[in-house]
């Protein structure tokens, strides 16, 4: 199994932790990434909102390039699968965009690949398979808070993947390393993205409502598949915290952190070190039984 592999900016810079355990849990899987050669960034909000033939441009450059591999497209990051994949949608149906794009590329797409997120290539039902297959650490102890945001399954026609409305596909992932995802709300709510930066009093009461929603309903620990989120759910804790007159301290994992970590990938643990939240009070619980209500302690 080869896929071209799309870093984006993201996992190179802030979310290298992403990067790290996406390409750790592939090469313990068997799973070969070659990623793009001379990759460009995928636009991600700020072409979307300025200039749509520009956001469709960048990403059917990189398109193009993985498509003369002849592979198909793993984007691990949120925002640039959400961007590449509307970008490989639109031009396939639209024929004449595609042409006027392609004429002012030197490699062409042509619509004979497709884009992947690294949680739709890792919870194929084969690799599924081969993870519960190779676990050597099961995750039993940690019940995760299995959250998706905004763009891993939405819009549902161009995503085409999971449910848009009540995914699944990361609770399965965790289920398979032993872990206990929890039933929440907030799966698929915003955590304010870039408002981060601009409105950060927004975010602190996004991610404030995001962990104590988790919390309330046992979580012990945060799973995502998206750096954006992960940054905000990670450096707005103190905010919203103050905000709700609450301790939401909670550690926050990539899900190939945890995939990774239930394979004992060579490695996997140094990721931890690029967290801003401390991940040992999750890690601690691993492999311990829960004492039951009422039980001597």
């Amino acid at each position: 199994m080869n896929y071209a592999y799309f870093p984006g900016c993201s996992l190179e810079s802030t979310a290298k932790e992403f990067h790290n355990s996406t390409t750790l849990v592939a090469s313990a899987l068997g799973i070969e990434l070659a990623e793009i050669p001379d990759w460009n960034c995928c636009g991600a909000t700020s072409a979307h909102n300025l200039d749509h033939e520009l956001s469709i441009s960048l990403p059917a450059r990189n398109l193009g390039i993985a498509e003369r591999m002849g592979m198909d497209v793993i984007a691990p990051c949120a925002a640039c699968y959400n961007r590449m994949r509307s970008a490989e949608v639109e031009l396939k149906v639209n024929r004449a965009l595609r042409d006027d794009i392609n004429s002012k590329l030197e490699k062409k797409f042509t619509g004979a690949i497709t884009v992947k997120s690294a949680l739709e290539v890792f919870t194929q039902p084969e690799v599924l398979a081969a993870v519960s297959e190779h676990i050597r650490k099961p995750l039993t102890g940690l019940k995760p808070a299995c959250y998706y945001g905004c763009l891993l399954v939405r819009p549902p026609k161009v995503m085409g993947f999971d449910d848009a409305e009540d995914p699944k596909s990361l609770d399965e992932a965790m289920k398979t390393v032993g872990a206990e995802p929890i039933d929440w709300y907030f799966k698929i709510e915003c955590c304010g993205a870039s408002f981060g930066i601009s409105k950060s009093e927004i975010v602190a009461k996004l991610v404030g409502d995001i962990i104590s929603n988790a919390k309330a309903h046992g979580a012990n620990c945060i799973v995502t598949a998206c750096p954006l989120c992960m940054t905000n759910l990670e450096m707005r804790q103190a905010a919203a915290s103050k905000l709700r007159g609450e301790d939401l301290s909670m550690p926050i994992f990539f899900f190939t952190e945890l995939l990774g970590l239930a394979l004992e990938a060579p490695g996997i643990k140094k990721c931890f070190a690029s967290h801003l939240i401390d991940v040992n009070p999750a890690l601690d619980l691993i492999g311990k039984e829960p004492v039951a209500d009422g039980a001597a302690v």
